[in-house]
């Protein structure tokens, strides 16, 4: 069995286009596990530091503003990255038309969010810490960066810039704590994260010498990208929504110390969330080239990395689900001992993070995007009923129940039911076994 390791091994790691994928792989997960180190001892530090009630407050702040600021990514993320892998030759035109697109949707997204914040009973500091918070959106067009090297292959620049963002912001926070500083002073470090990086990126984009893409616009390419990311544009709302309303609900219902409790669950939780992420963002245009040559490879790679999805949910969600209590008393004391229940719990939520994050790759290939749209809707339909039903009488355990059921209608029943996705729905069920039984 070890010499078959080593042969397998070996002739994987003589494969160019292996060593290319699993450097760029590891790259990112570098990154990602400096990002999960930094949030165990610095993030932790400064939930334990501002206590239930202020910690959630200031997760309040970022959840409001992640449910409208998807807007300013108008759902071109995955779309540019695959018109890049098709049609290299129009990198310049692409990646000028999207940052401007994306300024413009930044600017809408930041008006909204001034306007909602006057619909709400909040007092004047929270909005002020939304306010904040939001103004990190002008920065995302520089996102487009990072479209360009995952096309490449080259997400090692990305992972750099990401890393000195994470280095500052960490020092950042670790010196308000140290000093006794306001909340106002971490709700202004999100902020500076988003400048940091977008600096980063730039400096990178200019390292490869490879033109100015802020100086291109094309309105031929903006009509073809908006008119096959329209549907993404609202599904990032309504997935955004179906991702932070339970927070936003909880405190409007319970109040800020029970929104302190579930975001400090939530927080252990979204940690593991970078895994499917990084390996599916990774593998994305490997799946892409994959249709190009045979339905029976593509086929293959998307049940293998769902059937790898299926194993990471194990290593992960086991020990978590066991240990829970302990974890959470560990980590943040005994202040925050009532999420300890709620952690062991809400693990279950990466079971369809995982698959979730694959099957949306695999319908950005197949151009689902209507399609991905409605079953999102749906699932975010169901979410918030439920939690208006749920949360009253069950409080945060409710809140998960109700995520919980929704992800499992939109990432499983509803694919089902649809014959273009039918297929899909088997290889998801296939996966679940480990082994392929065709």
């Amino acid at each position: 069995m070890v010499t078959l390791i080593k042969k397998l091994f070996s002739a994987a790691t003589a494969h160019e286009g292996f060593r290319r994928y699993f450097a760029n792989t590891s790259w990112m997960l570098g990154e990602q596990v400096l990002r999960i180190i930094a949030g165990l001892f610095v993030g932790i530090w400064v939930a334990r530091y501002l206590g239930p009630e202020q910690f959630g407050v200031f997760s309040y702040a970022i959840a409001f503003v992640a449910i409208f600021s998807s807007v300013a990514k108008l759902g071109l993320d995955s779309i540019v990255v695959r018109h890049l892998v098709n049609r290299p030759e129009f990198r310049d035109g692409y990646l000028g038309t999207v940052f401007w697109l994306k300024l413009v949707g930044a600017v809408i997204a930041l008006t909204v969010i001034t306007l909602a914040t006057g619909f709400t009973n909040n007092e004047y500091k929270t909005n002020l810490y939304i306010f904040i918070i939001a103004s990190g959106v002008i920065f995302q067009p520089f996102e487009v960066v990072d479209f360009y090297f995952q096309s490449k292959v080259l997400s090692k620049f990305v992972s750099i810039c990401k890393i000195t963002q994470l280095l500052f912001s960490s020092l950042l926070k670790v010196y308000f704590v140290l000093t006794g500083a306001d909340l106002l002073c971490f709700v202004v470090v999100s902020l500076v994260d988003q400048v940091t990086l977008a600096i980063a990126l730039y400096l990178a984009y200019r390292y490869q010498k490879v033109g100015g893409f802020y100086r291109n616009f094309d309105w031929d390419i903006a009509k073809l990208l908006l008119k096959d990311s329209w549907p993404l544009i609202i599904s990032g709302v309504v997935l955004m929504i179906q991702a932070r309303v339970d927070q936003l609900m909880i405190k409007e219902t319970i109040g800020n110390t029970e929104l302190g409790y579930y975001s400090s669950a939530m927080r252990l939780v979204e940690v593991f969330g970078f895994v499917p992420m990084i390996i599916t963002t990774s593998l994305f245009p490997a799946i892409v080239n994959a249709k190009k040559i045979s339905h029976t490879l593509y086929e293959d790679r998307i049940f293998n990395l769902y059937r790898l999805m299926t194993l990471l949910f194990l290593i992960i969600a086991i020990p978590i689900s066991i240990f829970g209590n302990q974890i959470i008393i560990f980590l943040y004391k005994d202040a925050f001992a009532p999420a300890g229940s709620l952690l062991s719990l809400m693990v279950l939520r990466l079971f369809f993070t995982n698959f979730g994050v694959v099957r949306g790759a695999y319908l950005m290939t197949e151009n689902l995007m209507t399609y991905s749209l409605i079953t999102i809707t749906i699932g975010t339909l169901v979410n918030v009923l439920l939690n208006y039903y749920w949360i009253p009488s069950f409080h945060s355990v409710g809140a998960i129940w109700a995520s919980l059921v929704s992800f499992l209608i939109t990432t499983f029943l509803i694919d089902s039911y649809y014959s273009s996705t039918r297929r899909n729905f088997f290889v998801m069920i296939r996966s679940l076994l480990l082994i392929d039984f065709r």
